[in-house]
């Protein structure tokens, strides 16, 4: 068998290898590094574009859970995240250079993977099985050969990045290093603001110049989970601060007091020179961002190495195309996974292509491919993009919502999660061998 993976984002870099240790002849097609999009910066695999936090590592958390039940199955990303992670608190974020050199180097190395690098402009020809996990930000003439192939229109939004600044140049006699509740070890460095510093720093953000998204419709479609945080700022005085910049849990030890807003900066690397503005994802111009971020306190004279950028996501709409396994429906051998398949997530976007590569080997083998239940997030994620009661399809991320609700109500939600996650692990221990 020989199957043809194209895009060695976080989800086909994870079909590709599954596929390969499993004795499978690869064709890994990745433009990369002929051409890049405008997000893309490094020539190797698997690059994290936005945030380097890849969420909680807790299993009573939704995002746990998720990673849990992938490393259950092989997964490439949470073992190259375990190797090269940096401190973030509950959360696991990565040194993204070495997260995407381990997995290029084990791509590499493989002797059942052939790299080919190449624009793809149409479905490849003459293989057994494809998938086509060219990401959010598919570009060339592959966009029109995947609309002909679904016979749909495609849907959209935008996605946004946030800035990166070196940790040198915080001001440390105003920002303060301290993880909420005293939860981690100090891993965050946070930059507290009284009302009027706010409120400034606020009519700034709102009436900044924001830099042209060329190409598009005038009405913008963007995804509540990566919003911008001058949109988000847009909806009211207070909306950033109940959201990324909301001070609870933490104390000023300069005032001893709670500040009335606070930004705060999480590792990029391991050796923490760099620092990103958590949730402060944007599409302010360059300029617009140096002034107006420079009047966080203690970022007056950050240096930033990279400013945040806005940019193109496109998926399909999966509950009319795919199945759970993520094969399509009117042409099995053909399959979606990553960002375009409508998961949301660096993780989300990788569990997709294990579930899609998984199921190859079993139908390879003349054998049924693992039907996850509902109550696992692999299961409740593959069963949310394959639902053709869905209407209005957004993508989606994981989360307790999506999971069926247990048997016997528990008020307590730090209980309800433990046991919404155990009913998941209890069947992976029974059901599930690597």
């Amino acid at each position: 068998m020989r199957v043809a993976v194209i895009g060695a984002g976080l989800a086909g870099s994870e079909a590709a290898v599954i596929l390969a240790d499993a004795g499978i002849q690869v064709d890994l097609f990745e433009c990369k590094p002929l051409h890049k999009s405008p997000a893309h910066k490094m020539d190797s695999f698997a690059e994290l574009v936005c945030s380097n936090s890849l969420k909680a590592e807790r299993i009573e958390s939704a995002a746990g859970l998720l990673k849990w039940e992938m490393e259950q199955l092989g997964s490439v990303t949470v073992d190259a995240a375990k190797q090269c992670k940096v401190a973030a608190g509950g959360a696991l974020a990565v040194d993204r250079y070495r997260f995407s050199e381990i997995i290029t180097a084990r791509i590499k190395e493989n002797k059942n993977i052939t790299i080919i690098p190449r624009l793809i402009s149409e479905i490849p020809q003459g293989y057994d099985k494809v998938i086509i996990a060219s990401g959010p930000l598919t570009c060339g003439d592959l966009p029109d050969a995947i609309k002909d192939l679904c016979g749909n229109e495609y849907l959209s939004f935008f996605d946004a990045a946030a800035p990166i600044v070196t940790a040198e140049s915080v001001d440390m006699t105003k920002a303060f290093a301290a993880s909420r509740y005293g939860k981690g070890d100090d891993d965050y460095i946070n930059c507290p603001f009284n009302k009027a510093e706010y409120e400034a720093f606020h009519e700034a953000l709102v009436s900044a110049e924001r830099a042209e998204v060329h190409g598009v419709d005038k009405e913008i479609k963007v995804y509540e989970g990566c919003m911008p945080i001058e949109i988000l700022a847009s909806r009211g005085l207070d909306a950033a601060r109940f959201g990324p910049m909301k001070p609870v849990g933490l104390v000023n030890p300069n005032t001893g007091h709670r500040p009335w807003a606070a930004v705060q900066l999480r590792k990029e690397n391991e050796q923490g020179s760099m620092y990103n503005l958590v949730g402060f994802q944007t599409n302010l111009k360059f300029g617009e961002q140096q002034r107006v971020f420079s009047m966080i306190p203690g970022l007056e004279n950050a240096e930033f190495v990279r400013y945040g950028v806005m940019h193109r996501n496109t998926f399909i709409n999966s509950p009319l195309l795919l199945n759970a396994d993520f094969s399509m429906r009117k042409n099995p051998d053909i399959y979606f996974a990553g960002q375009i398949s409508g998961v949301e997530g660096y993780m989300e976007s990788a569990a997709s292509g294990i579930i899609a590569a998984r199921s190859i080997i079993s139908k390879s083998k003349g054998q049924t491919p693992i039907d996850f239940p509902d109550f696992t997030m692999l299961g409740a994620l593959s069963g949310f993009i394959s639902d053709e009661t869905v209407k209005n399809f957004q993508p989606m991320g994981a989360n307790f919502g999506i999971l069926p609700p247990l048997d016997e109500k528990i008020r307590d939600k730090k209980q309800r999660y433990l046991c919404l996650a155990n009913r998941s692990v209890e069947w992976f221990q029974k059901n599930v061998k690597r």
